[in-house]
C-alpha cells in the first residue's frame, strides 16, 4: 500500500500513515505501561508516549490545513520530527535496559519505516 497524495483522500482516516502512526502510538503506549520499570512510567515513557502520539496529531493536523500547501508540509515536518524524536527515546530506554533489545529494535525499525514514508509523503506534497 502506497502513501499517496492527498487529492483522492477524504479524510486523514485515509493516509496510510495515519494508520501507522496510531497504531504504532498504541503500540508504545501499551509496552511503556506493561514493560517498563515502575520509575520509568512516570519520566522516560512519559515522554515517549507524548512524542509517539504527537506523529499522528500533526498528521491529523496538517491534513486539516492542507488547502495551505505550507502548513500542510510544515505539520508533516513536525510529524516526522516526532518520529525522530521517539526513536531517541526508544535508543535510551534500550541503553539504560529499561526496556528489552528485541522490542526496542522493533520499534525503532519500525519508527524508521514510518519516517521514510513520512517522509516521502511530504515530498510529494512538495512537488506537486
Amino acid at each position: 500500500m502506497t502513501t499517496g497524495t492527498t487529492e483522492n483522500k477524504k479524510s486523514y482516516q485515509d493516509l496510510d500513515i495515519y494508520k501507522i502512526a496510531i497504531d504504532l502510538a498504541i503500540e508504545v503506549h501499551k509496552i511503556t505501561l506493561e514493560d517498563l520499570p515502575k520509575f520509568e512510567k512516570y519520566e522516560e515513557g512519559s515522554q515517549i508516549r507524548r512524542s509517539s502520539k504527537s506523529i499522528g496529531a500533526n498528521i491529523v493536523e496538517g491534513f486539516g490545513r492542507k488547502r495551505f500547501k505550507g502548513e500542510y508540509v510544515q505539520f508533516l515536518t513536525y510529524a516526522l520530527a516526532s518520529c525522530d524524536e521517539t526513536k531517541y527515546h526508544l535508543t535510551i530506554l534500550y541503553k539504560t535496559c529499561s526496556l528489552e533489545e528485541e522490542k526496542c529494535k522493533y520499534l525503532i525499525n519500525a519508527f524508521d519505516g514510518l519516517g521514510r514514508k513520512i517522509y516521502n509523503f511530504r515530498k510529494a506534497i512538495i512537488e506537486r
